[in-house]
């Protein structure tokens, strides 16, 4: 009897272990697919393209919806607030101070990653196949990129268990630039948005 309450009871100790255990982003593939490039210029698209849901669910306006923090400058304007002015952001979904927005964006990519370069001012840098620690101010997050199929993914994941993918995709003809975004609360709930930019020919 008492070997059997031992047991049970160190059971009960790893089950609490294992689910005490923080999520670590698994690593992306780190080889680009062939005839993907989203080099060029690209300005964002106004109109149906841009949106938000909650679970899959209808499209409605982002906001604070059931535990969801999304960014409040995400209204469609592709405006954005400067690193300065967020990076004092307190309270849960730190991990929205990591999304970076604007009208017009240049994209670089070279063998071994991509440059996203917004409205000329903030350039963010995703190494294929990183896996790395990120900061803003006192902010910090886990943070991996690669290749999953044609398109690129970059997972963000703050100490709170909340995450933030952004997926990039071309359309077929490589005119269209698709940006799509999801938030992730600690109750698994989603809010995903999508930008739509039209390739610059200048």
């Amino acid at each position: 009897m008492k070997a059997r309450f031992v047991w049970s009871l160190l059971s009960l100790l790893i089950v609490a272990a294992c689910g005490a255990a923080p999520e670590m982003l698994a690593a992306k593939d780190p080889t680009a697919p062939q005839g993907i490039d989203f080099s060029g210029y690209w300005t964002l698209r106004r109109g149906p393209e841009m949106n938000g849901e909650r679970n899959g669910g209808a499209s409605g306006s982002p906001g604070h919806e059931a535990g969801i923090v999304i960014p409040p400058e995400y209204s469609g304007r592709g405006s954005r607030r400067s690193r300065s002015s967020r990076s004092g952001g307190g309270g849960p979904g730190k991990v929205r101070v990591f999304l970076e927005q604007g009208d017009q964006i240049k994209v670089t990519q070279t063998a071994g990653g991509i440059f996203v370069s917004f409205d000329r001012s903030v350039v963010e840098e995703f190494r294929f196949g990183e896996q790395r620690v990120i900061n803003i101010g006192e902010i910090s997050a886990q943070r991996v990129s690669g290749w999953e199929g044609r398109e690129y993914v970059v997972e963000t994941l703050d100490k709170d268990g909340m995450k933030l993918t952004e997926r990039f995709s071309l359309s077929e003809d490589g005119q269209l630039l698709r940006r799509h975004i999801v938030f992730r609360d600690t109750q698994m709930q989603e809010a995903s948005m999508e930008q739509v930019f039209d390739r610059d020919p200048g």
